[in-house]
């Protein structure tokens, strides 16, 4: 197999940097590892550049590896934050995938960084630097190579988060194929400037509740196999999500067992997020493939996005109504 070509910053970006003096670096809603390491080492860099930098977020922060670091971030900038800012929207395509924080960027030069090809990025210009890399392992990668890009090399605690987001979004490795020599190369140049594997390993996978590995028996127990076994689906009810508490979800260790199934090339999540609120009803979804199945394809359909091993969508109904039709949509992806 041909090996990842990291393609390289645009100019653009690296001026669109250094000119400016103060920044807001605003990431996706629901924000994951990736996203939270991005973010927040891209801030600390700015700063070492004696910018101001501030780190936005609409939240939630569901994931428990991520919690640690919720209070780090601003829901909004204050309004001296917006005065003359510059905007770097990191992980996602564009400021309205920010969630509630969108409405306070708009009119703002703003800048992306993206590993996410699915989603509608702005046309790139000197005026609005898109960096936009889909084989890229995760968006940490791509600031790892900014900060290169800018003549620096990551301190200690830039190191750690921009490991922790290269090891959320691989698995620690586990999706990395024998394309992936850059991945290890900028994992050595992480652990040279301070990251801990070890360290990054139980901050992902560690510290779990016993509510979560109930709550992952529950939706183990009532796993569906579809077509011949290459698809699993199972569903998280609107009462254990009030029972357990997002703290007792672990989407990734779930993930990782249903694909040891033999046979499996996909996976479907379902969970009843809201259920007879005024504002509807809504569910989220979780989609992972081995290789074969394009998964990110299959979200689009829905409104959701990602990549082709994994992606995910946000949908107004309820998980008996939508159940059938996520089954439907991998009907000639196998």
């Amino acid at each position: 197999m041909a090996q990842y070509e990291p393609k390289p910053v645009p100019q653009a970006l690296i001026k669109f940097i250094r000119e400016g003096n103060k920044f807001i670096v605003a990431g996706h809603k629901e924000p994951d590892g990736d996203c939270i390491g991005s973010q927040l080492a891209l801030a600390s860099v700015l700063q070492r550049m004696g910018k101001e930098a501030a780190v936005c977020s609409a939240g939630p922060f569901k994931r428990t590896e991520v919690l640690f670091y919720a209070d780090r971030f601003t829901s909004a900038p204050q309004a001296e934050d917006r005065n003359g800012a510059r905007v770097i929207v990191v992980d996602c395509s564009a400021a309205y995938r920010t969630g509630d924080l969108a409405p306070h960027l708009e009119g703002l030069p703003t800048a992306v960084i993206d590993h996410h090809e699915t989603g509608d990025h702005p046309a790139h210009s000197e005026e609005t630097p898109v960096y936009l890399d889909g084989g890229a392992p995760s968006v940490t990668f791509m600031i790892l190579r900014v900060i290169e890009g800018l003549g620096l090399v990551p301190s200690k605690e830039e190191a750690d988060l921009l490991f922790f987001g290269l090891c959320t979004d691989t698995g620690f490795f586990r999706h990395v194929d024998d394309s992936g020599a850059e991945i290890f190369t900028a994992a050595a140049a992480l652990i040279r400037s301070g990251a801990n594997p070890k360290q990054t390993f139980q901050a992902i996978n560690g510290g779990k509740s016993l509510g979560s590995r109930i709550l992952m028996g529950l939706l183990l127990s009532r796993v569906e196999s579809h077509y011949d076994g290459r698809l699993l689906v199972s569903f998280e009810q609107y009462e254990e999500t009030r029972r357990f508490g997002l703290e007792g979800r672990d989407s990734d260790s779930l993930y990782q067992l249903l694909q040891s199934v033999a046979g499996v090339e996909a996976i479907v999540i379902i969970r009843q997020e809201t259920l007879g609120l005024p504002s509807g009803d809504n569910c989220t979804v979780g989609l992972r493939s081995r290789d074969s199945v394009d998964v990110a394809a299959i979200a689009a359909r829905f409104g959701g996005g990602g990549h082709k091993n994994a992606a995910g969508i946000s949908i107004k109904g309820v998980i008996e109504d939508l159940r059938p039709r996520l089954i439907a949509a991998f009907e000639k992806s196998f």
